[in-house]
């Protein structure tokens, strides 16, 4: 069984990596491959985030700070340093992301529930409002734009390759670990935390370690859409940008591990196309996106998961029975 559920991952993610891969082939317009490489993107973000809450129940509304940091931490270095700065923007980002999400994880881990959402969403609250307000540095509320990544990266079919690796590599990287011993504890925090610290491990040590981790990815998916969008924004760190994650996962599964990635690609896909038929997208989006959980209470990928297990219970019982007429 374990053979085959490998087998069967590994040729889901061999045809999901050719199909994104084949975009820039395929394509009829650049347009295309800008939203394929959001798509991208916006799922590395949601499985990261889903890691904190649908696999550890830690409902974070202030992803979007580590989002932030990864885009600004490229702008401003190459604003204010020099474009030379831009790659090793990257990484400075993801220490700054995994350095400020260990400070603040040992207060927010403090309290649980909804206390614990509100915290987060507070902190991202009280980023947003810098970045906004302290304009000579950030930007304010024009952002920095014309971010151009130096070199081959420049040229968006490249930069495009570049964010597909990337996000396979990481979206591997998060599913082994949530399938590892420590994916597990992971979910005993959720589910049992008493059996957690009745076989010696600490809850909120391993909270604190995943809320790094899923941090600094988020960190990371905001420093591949600097290359994307070559521009920066107050709209990265602020409340709505969280919200999208955990709609993204709510529409695909939280309980799937690729699920959050599944639910980017339908949010996505829905954003652009009902957004290009009418200026009053939000409430027909809205209504669409109601409908979708209504219909799917456990996501998208999540009832077809169900609808699977039901499809082969019910094939093994009609098994069962004509045995059992035979003899």
């Amino acid at each position: 069984m374990a053979s085959s559920s490998k087998y069967k991952f590994g040729l889901l993610w061999s045809v999901g990596f050719v199909a994104f891969a084949l975009v820039p082939v395929l394509m009829t317009s650049r347009y295309q491959m800008n939203l394929a490489s959001h798509i991208l993107i916006w799922g590395l973000f949601a499985v990261a985030f889903n890691m904190l809450w649908g696999v550890t129940g830690m409902l974070s509304f202030g992803q979007a700070l580590y989002f932030g940091i990864g885009a600004y931490s490229i702008g401003l270095f190459v604003n204010h340093a020099g474009k030379a700065w831009y790659l090793p923007a990257i990484p400075i980002g993801l220490v700054a992301a995994a350095m400020l999400s260990f400070l603040l994880g040992l207060l927010v881990i403090r309290v649980s529930g909804v206390y614990f959402t509100m915290l987060t969403l507070a902190f991202a609250q009280l980023a947003w409002q810098v970045t906004f307000k302290w304009y000579d540095f950030t930007g304010g509320d024009d952002g920095i734009q014309g971010i151009i990544a130096p070199g081959i990266l420049a040229n968006k079919m490249v930069y495009y390759y570049f964010v597909l690796v990337v996000v396979f590599i990481s979206v591997w990287f998060l599913k082994r670990l949530a399938y590892s011993p420590f994916g597990l504890i992971l979910r005993c925090v959720q589910q049992n935390p008493n059996r957690v610290r009745f076989i010696g491990r600490s809850v909120k040590m391993n909270q604190l370690r995943i809320y790094v981790i899923s941090s600094v990815f988020a960190a990371l998916a905001g420093s591949l859409m600097v290359g994307v969008d070559n521009s920066i924004h107050t709209d990265m760190l602020f409340w709505t940008t969280s919200g999208e994650v955990i709609l993204m996962s709510v529409l695909g599964g939280i309980n799937q591990f690729f699920g959050p990635f599944v639910g980017a690609v339908i949010l996505i896909l829905l954003e652009d196309i009902i957004g290009a038929k009418t200026e009053f997208w939000p409430i027909f989006l809205g209504t669409i996106v109601l409908i979708f959980v209504i219909l799917f209470p456990k996501g998208v990928v999540g009832e077809i998961q169900h609808l699977r297990h039901r499809l082969k219970i019910a094939g093994e019982s009609g098994g069962r029975h004509e045995t059992h007429a035979s003899a």
